[in-house]
């Protein structure tokens, strides 16, 4: 087993059917105590129960620095330590640049640029104390290539900031043995993309990928296991794109 004996937190892991919680599943497989934030406090209760004995589930807004720190520090009571964060939580929006309102770019970049600085800030003491720790952050090929299928043009420009942030506390960090490194994840059927593709739709999107399928959240859930185990102890600032080969160039 991969992480046996550490701590792990996963954000955003109480959807059934989402990239979060397909990681955490994987991660207690692999020995770790998993700890599942979520905005719905019993959801993610219900998400830690089903994983096992031993897991946690909390409730926190990643964008409210206050709820941050009150979650690590209940994790550090139960557990004592932190090895892994994956920075998972975020939102979208398909809407266009002249759409963009001021609430709709702050409820996005909070979310998914926000929550991962102050999700790293809160657990990177911790992980210095301990010599080691592991982050990774979730960014979208949506970042690379100026847009989504879903997701609008501030989805993108958020996705892209978390790619850098992700770089820059690589290299702040590296010396104190914290790896920081992104996935960016291709289309992946999950609750959300697979209510949003009518049939021709989707048919022409597989087309354009060389692997021919949609990815899944078991995908992302092994490149993350890869980027938190120790598999991947000399890598730092990477991004690792799982997308079917979308991203070809």
């Amino acid at each position: 087993m991969l992480l046996q004996g550490k701590v792990a937190i996963i954000t955003g892991a109480a959807s059934e059917r989402g990239i979060g919680r397909a990681t955490a599943n994987t991660f207690a497989r692999h020995g770790a105590r998993v700890v599942i934030l979520d905005l719905d406090e019993s959801a993610a209760r219900d998400a830690a129960a089903a994983l096992g004995e031993g897991h946690l589930g909390l409730a926190a807004n990643v964008a409210d620095e206050a709820q941050v720190k009150a979650a690590v520090a209940k994790v550090i009571e139960q557990y004592g330590r932190i090895d892994v964060l994956i920075n998972n939580a975020g939102i979208t929006q398909p809407i266009k640049t002249l759409d963009i309102r001021p609430g709709d770019y702050d409820k996005v970049l909070d979310v998914s640029l926000r929550g991962t600085l102050l999700m790293s800030q809160a657990v990177i003491p911790i992980m210095r104390t301990q010599a080691a720790g592991s982050i990774v952050c979730m960014s979208s090929v949506s970042a690379q290539r100026g847009g989504g299928i879903f997701g609008g043009p501030h989805y993108s420009a958020a996705k892209a900031g978390v790619l850098g942030l992700g770089k820059a506390m690589a290299r702040e960090f590296g010396a104190d043995n914290i790896r920081v490194n992104s996935i960016t994840p291709g289309l992946i059927h999950t609750d959300i993309t697979g209510g949003l593709m009518q049939d021709e739709r989707r048919h022409a999107i597989i087309e354009s990928i060389p692997l021919g399928r949609l990815g899944a959240a078991q995908d992302v859930a092994n490149a993350a296991l890869f980027l938190a185990s120790d598999l991947s102890s000399y890598l730092t600032g990477i991004t690792l794109d799982v997308n079917g080969g979308m991203l070809i160039h």
